[in-house]
């Protein structure tokens, strides 16, 4: 069975972009998925001073084995000031430490929602052009805007963004 991994790019506990990733996980059919929470690797800000005298921490050697058990990731991201949730990106500084493929070449659907109209496509547009040079495979994006009016009883409601995403999903799942 295959193996995806899901990843929301925040470490809120009421994230909507956790809520998100979970409605698209329950999409796939006959696929392990592993779903990862941020909040589960505490981590130090990546530093070079800091990785010299103290090395990987071992929560990123962890994670970094149960990547390499992946066949595809769902990632979608939360949107701080245009970029990145700072977990996410020093998450992600930490893994790139240790394989700078950090996607393994692997598919992704690659995603982001937020409570305003443009539902992350900042962060979207960042991640889809530099995921690549970290080994991503992007299958496609899907971003949902107005996430408050669009997603209630964790589901997207507005049916044209429902019948999007599941073609999108659809689309990935023919990839893995």
């Amino acid at each position: 069975m295959k193996k995806v991994i899901t990843i929301a790019g925040s470490n809120s506990e009421k994230s909507i972009n956790k809520s998100l990733i979970s409605y698209t996980a329950n999409l796939l059919e006959k696929v392990e998925v592993v779903s990862i929470d941020l909040n589960d690797y505490v981590l130090p800000i990546y530093g070079a001073d800091f990785e010299a005298e103290n090395g990987i921490p071992t929560a990123i050697k962890r994670l970094n084995d149960l990547f390499d058990t992946a066949d595809g990731f769902m990632v979608s991201l939360a949107e701080h000031n245009g970029s990145y949730a700072a977990v996410f990106k020093n998450t992600l500084d930490w893994l790139s430490r240790v394989n700078m493929k950090v996607w393994r070449e692997k598919p992704m659907l690659l995603m982001a929602t937020s409570p305003g109209s443009r539902g992350g496509a900042t962060v979207l547009e960042s991640a889809r052009a530099y995921f690549p040079f970290m080994g991503a495979k992007i299958t496609d994006t899907f971003s949902l805007p107005n996430f408050y009016d669009n997603f209630k009883d964790g589901k997207v409601i507005d049916t044209n963004l429902e019948k999007e995403m599941k073609e999108k999903v659809r689309k990935y799942s023919n990839e893995l």
